[in-house]
């Protein structure tokens, strides 16, 4: 009876790891693994209590950033643990009880790390150590396959990100955004930008939805952040469908579509749920608004309507995708950029570089902006 109990656990575990390992490593959608998700929640608790130690932002960011390689770290030995206890368990309810457990472990482990210094030759136990011996390069061979296609999706999210920085400085915020293409007379731009960052926001959100992972994959400067670059460029879209309404905003409208797909679908990953009636409040303030249309005002933008107009409409498009992007900002610790929500431990915000006109003209001069 305690063969059965012991080889039937076995078969659990053996089919649990598996499951898991397929979730996390080929399914391409949103898929949870309770292995998965005890290893994340574990690992980045523990980084989390270390970073939430400090206000200091930069501080928390470099904390932060070792917690996705670990967490893979992690995934990878703990896969290959659970798959050395399982085919140890069915050694050992398979064995016609001449091996005690002990020796059952030595041989699943030998076996799991192709060494090859324990075996038996008894015909159902030696498959078991064939089995064995295949399972442990195949995990370790599907978790090297793993990584570039993590890096590839990775690199695709962050080129967009940096080139931000000339456009709106880090952190990176939407009024700030159109000041300067106001200032530098490249408005006429943005219907491009708007199209880059529609197919950004929908590769984002298909490839972060299969790899949950890269959710907390963090920039390579704590000032740069990939869900306030996508809040900054709709709040600027936004901002311009209320502040020119005669303008034609197909692009700009297909973009905040686009990014509060993306938005909801990858909070609603992370357990975000919208209240009844949420939808129709908003954190943002007018007096924060105000102080971005006088950024707007000081770089030249052609404004057709004033900000007391321009509210309603601007407010009506951040209400939509304002709670997901603020629920994600705090959930991954973003930067606290303006216009992107509170921090835990609360944090005080970075303001966004202003812009500053060159005393002369000359390329010399355009990292001054």
């Amino acid at each position: 009876m305690l063969r059965w109990v012991t080889g039937l656990a076995g078969i659990v575990l053996l089919l649990a790891t598996t499951s898991s390992m397929m979730r996390t490593l080929i399914m391409p959608r949103a898929t949870t693994s309770l292995i998965s998700m005890a290893i994340s929640q574990v690992t980045f608790g523990f980084f989390r209590l270390i970073a939430r130690r400090s206000k200091s932002y930069p501080f928390r960011d470099s904390v932060m950033a070792w917690a996705s390689p670990v967490t893979l770290l992690g995934l990878l030995v703990a896969w290959l643990l659970l798959y050395f206890l399982s085919y140890a368990l069915l050694l050992d309810a398979f064995d016609s009880g001449t091996i005690s457990f002990a020796v059952a472990l030595r041989e699943a482990g030998s076996s799991i790390f192709t060494l090859g210094f324990a075996s038996t030759d008894r015909a159902q136990l030696t498959m078991l150590d064939f089995m064995a011996a295949a399972t442990g390069p195949i995990v370790i061979g599907m978790m090297i396959g793993y990584l570039p296609t993590l890096y590839g999706s990775f690199n695709r999210r962050e080129g967009s990100v940096t080139q931000l920085a000339p456009r709106c400085g880090e952190p990176n915020w939407g009024p700030e955004l159109l000041a300067r293409h106001a200032y530098l007379e490249t408005l006429d731009q943005l219907s491009d930008l708007w199209r880059e960052w529609e197919r950004w926001a929908a590769d984002v959100s298909e490839t972060h939805s299969s790899y949950p992972i890269l959710l907390a994959f963090r920039s390579t400067t704590p000032t740069r952040n990939w869900a306030v670059a996508l809040l900054c460029v709709m709040d600027a879209a936004a901002m311009r469908i209320a502040l020119v309404p005669s303008g034609l905003h197909g692009t700009s409208r297909v973009l905040l579509r686009q990014g509060i797909a993306c938005f909801t679908g990858l909070a609603a990953m992370l357990g975000y749920q919208e209240d009844a009636g949420e939808g129709e409040s908003m954190t943002l303030t007018f007096e924060e608004f105000q102080e971005g249309i006088r950024r707007l005002d000081d770089a030249g933008f052609p404004s057709e309507v004033s900000a007391e107009e321009a509210w309603p409409g601007f407010s009506e498009w951040r209400r939509l995708y304002e709670r997901p992007a603020y629920f994600l900002c705090l959930q991954i610790d973003a930067v606290p950029a303006p216009w992107s929500g509170p921090r835990n431990p609360v944090t005080d915000v970075i303001p966004a570089p202003a812009l500053r006109r060159p005393e002369t003209p000359g390329p010399g001069h355009f990292d001054r902006f």
